[in-house]
């Protein structure tokens, strides 16, 4: 995820490319823009062939494309959220875990204690690289034991095996220190927690938007644009190209905005920033264990 100042200049606002959207449709707009050129010069030049077309079409149709884009947009918006929120909630819980483990199990080992931590910090690494369908052999390597890496491997749904793993190794270590069942029911509903995260982030990359929805969308967004030209030479003349620009710029761009933050995970600039996320649950979780030779992990 690309992050920008605050107080943006107004060269960064008018020329920036990291993190815009430009890079995406450029050849789309581009492909407008000389369409627009050849029909203003068709219409110039061509005297016996006038292309200009009312502009009635095209306020209708646009206005009825901005409130379906804008409802598009507000939907997959939405999406975007419901994961900040969730991946807000694991780091939260993540740090309960943490915590309690110092606190609930005070007379374990320091090698228990570090290696329950570190199950925590890699169920945010295993969770991060399956909403993205990716191996987490290199990351998990450094945070689990060698047993217990080939049984979370070798499971379909790694961060649930993980979590399954936690429970026993948390509940053994309360049974072998007398740890009160209440204090070990506190741990448990964080654990919960985490399980919870991960089946709201299941749920939004398993539930597309329906794809005849989009289809229509995409469509519609291209056959306006096309149009565009061909109902506005008759009004601005020369100024069409410039003002089809912006237009198709407008809609181009709410159209690919939406594709990129309906899948939240992915690793697109306006994707949710996954890798800093398990970063901070690293950090933080290392430095409540008091693990400084812990290997950084990105």
């Amino acid at each position: 995820m690309t992050v920008h100042s605050r107080t943006p200049t107004v060269r960064s606002i008018l020329f920036t490319l990291n993190g815009s959207i430009i890079p995406v449709i450029w050849r789309r707009v581009l492909y407008t823009v000389l369409l627009s050129v050849g029909v203003v010069w068709a219409d110039f030049h061509l005297f016996t062939l006038k292309v200009g077309l009312n502009a009635a079409p095209l306020t209708l149709m646009g206005l009825t494309l901005a409130i379906f884009l804008g409802f598009r947009n507000t939907v997959a918006y939405q999406r975007w959220w419901e994961a900040r929120t969730l991946w807000g909630e694991l780091i939260v819980a993540s740090r309960n875990v943490a915590r309690q483990t110092l606190a609930f199990l005070p007379d374990a080992s320091q090698t228990t204690r570090r290696e329950l931590v570190h199950s925590v910090i890699a169920f945010a690494y295993a969770m991060r690289h399956h909403l993205r369908a990716r191996d987490p052999t290199a990351d998990l390597t450094s945070w689990l034991p060698p047993p217990t890496l080939v049984n979370v491997m070798a499971s379909p749904n790694r961060p649930s095996a993980l979590l399954a793993h936690m429970g026993i190794a948390y509940a053994t270590a309360a049974r072998a220190e007398s740890t009160n069942p209440i204090l070990l029911a506190a741990i448990d509903k964080e654990l919960g927690s985490l399980s919870h995260v991960l089946g709201g982030c299941e749920r939004i990359q398993g539930t597309p938007l329906p794809y005849a929805y989009l289809l229509l969308l995409h469509r519609t967004v291209h056959i306006y644009c096309f149009l565009l030209p061909f109902c506005l030479v008759g009004l601005v003349g020369w100024f069409t190209p410039l003002l089809v620009g912006v237009l198709a710029y407008t809609f181009f761009g709410l159209d690919a905005l939406g594709d990129q933050i309906e899948d939240p995970f992915d690793i697109l600039p306006n994707d949710l920033p996954l890798d800093a996320y398990c970063l901070t649950v690293k950090n933080d979780l290392v430095a409540l264990v008091g693990d400084g030779s812990a290997d950084a992990v990105a």
